[in-house]
């Protein structure tokens, strides 16, 4: 049995669409106020105070997450033992679900939300 093609023959000439010499952009509207400022306004990580984790293994995370010496990781996870949380990285949004991630996976509780 003899399966047909869709595919044209083999050395066939095949028309290309070619793109317009000059494409058609879409110039963005102009943001004002508070928008602009919310586009622009880096997001930060949140690590909460937890019953589970040791404040010792606290810092050690926060050293190897984000390369704090042992004296600022040591006062931020001052900040989250008696303050309840403190804000250990800002950046892009993108950055900043990333950095939430690596800190549920070392089991910290973390959130992330927009810098005030």
């Amino acid at each position: 049995m003899r399966v047909r093609s869709s595919a044209p023959p083999i050395g066939a000439r095949v028309p290309v669409a070619t793109a317009p010499a000059e494409p058609d952009v879409d110039v963005a509207p102009e943001v004002e106020g508070d928008e602009a400022t919310a586009v622009d306004t880096p997001w930060q990580t949140i690590v909460w105070n937890d019953p589970v984790n040791l404040m010792s293994y606290v810092t050690w995370v926060l050293q190897k997450l984000f390369g704090y010496d042992k004296a600022k990781a040591t006062a931020l996870m001052l900040d989250v033992h008696h303050k309840g949380r403190a804000t250990v990285s800002a950046g892009s949004r993108e950055k900043v679900e990333g950095d939430v991630a690596k800190l549920h996976a070392a089991g910290l509780w973390a959130t992330m939300q927009r810098q005030s």
